[in-house]
């Protein structure tokens, strides 16, 4: 399992999660530029992280040009990026590398015309190498260890975490990760677990708080949401910034 490995406490830092995107590349920048203009004004001696929770494809209308974007933010040295693997993501890699024999209907089926076209329209024959490589490279989860979060795309099985398959981040949307008052496992006690990958009803992020606590930001953006980010401050109320 390729996780994006512990984190030192930070106290001079803060965390902005962003939800599924879906190929809504110039509202992730308007986000990206609300994030910066808000950070700028509200902790100006403060670093910054920002972890994105996969669906970065498909769908939309600018998949390529999403994923250009986040390349171009992890490339800068005034800001510290992580960017995870959602379901999209491995339904385009398994349908481009052709996993199993039905692979590249299903991801066409999925919204993967709409990508295939977001390359096409910028003259792409295909999908470039290094979009593939970047993709390859996404982890499945990450986790802050001192500030006790789990970012994930889509959620975890609460009985069996941290021993689930990977896939499980990937794609769960079972009852009992949704429901946390069921919840036993001791080692999620006091934790948040930033998701996306189900769109919430009414396009706002859906917390939940009992012995641990559960907040999703797929804010629908592609069907006409809104498109999330989530502030995490240590000791501080979440907060969300919306494109």
């Amino acid at each position: 399992m390729k996780t994006s490995g512990m984190q030192t406490y930070d106290n001079k830092r803060v965390i902005y999660a962003i939800g599924d995107v879906h190929g809504e590349a110039s509202r992730l920048r308007q986000l990206h530029g609300h994030i910066f203009e808000r950070h700028a004004f509200a902790y100006p001696e403060k670093s910054i992280l920002i972890v994105h929770l996969g669906d970065y494809v498909d769908r939309g209308s600018d998949s390529a040009g999403v994923i250009d974007t986040i390349m171009q933010l992890e490339g800068r040295d005034d800001v510290s990026c992580i960017s995870l693997r959602g379901n999209h993501e491995e339904m385009m890699l398994d349908g481009l590398a052709g996993s199993f024999p039905t692979a590249y209907e299903n991801w066409l089926l999925n919204g993967g015309e709409a990508t295939i076209r977001s390359y096409k329209m910028r003259g792409d024959a295909s999908v470039p190498d290094d979009h593939i490589a970047w993709l390859e490279s996404c982890p499945f989860i990450h986790v802050e260890s001192a500030e006790k979060l789990i970012f994930v795309h889509a959620g975890l099985r609460p009985d069996e975490y941290p021993n689930e398959s990977p896939k499980t981040y990937l794609w769960t949307r079972s009852r009992r990760f949704f429901d946390i008052e069921s919840w036993s496992n001791p080692r999620l006690e006091g934790w948040t677990i930033v998701h996306g990958h189900t769109p919430t009803d009414d396009f706002y992020p859906e917390k939940c708080a009992a012995l641990a606590t559960r907040i999703n930001i797929d804010t629908g953006a592609v069907f006409g949401g809104r498109l999330t980010a989530a502030i995490f401050e240590p000791k501080a109320t979440v907060r969300y910034i919306y494109a």
